[in-house]
């Protein structure tokens, strides 16, 4: 659906206004679908970003500070979430040989498997906008983001 249905209006300053406008509009739209396919899984968007942090590093282990400095939301509050996932037995932390103030953080099996069970189901449903763009136009839109953000 165009932005002008969707805002209920057709009056822009010009085609960067609404660019603009598009963009934030389309991103709330894509996290509330995200947020939606991942509440059967009982995990938060953000919830989930950190997990797939910490899967990309496995085997090894990651700091927070790694974690959040490659958050897509970087005003989340990672040592909570992280919390959240430790007590639900998604993630754990470990303590540094090194230096014991130090700590790690990485998937528990369990982790590993819930981020098994959302890809299948992602893959599976295709929740996502990408879905409706076919490789081109998703490699365009790809594109045209990074040139965006310069």
């Amino acid at each position: 659906m165009r932005i002008e249905e969707e805002i209920k209006t057709s009056k822009f300053q010009n085609e960067y206004h609404k660019v603009n406008l598009n963009i934030l509009f389309t991103a709330g739209w894509l996290k509330g679908n995200i947020a939606h396919s991942l509440k059967p899984f009982d995990i938060t968007s953000e919830q989930y970003n950190v997990m797939r942090i910490v899967r990309g590093q496995s085997p090894k282990s990651v700091c927070v500070k790694d974690i959040t400095h490659r958050m897509l939301d970087r005003n989340s509050n990672t040592t909570r979430i992280i919390d959240r996932l430790e007590g639900k037995n998604l993630l754990q932390r470990i303590t540094s040989d090194r230096d014991r103030r130090e700590r790690s953080i990485q998937l528990t099996p369990a982790g590993f498997d819930l981020l098994s069970a959302i890809d299948h189901a992602w893959e599976k449903n295709a929740p996502h906008a990408a879905g409706s763009l076919n490789l081109e136009e998703a490699k365009e839109l790809n594109h045209l983001l990074d040139k965006l953000r310069g």
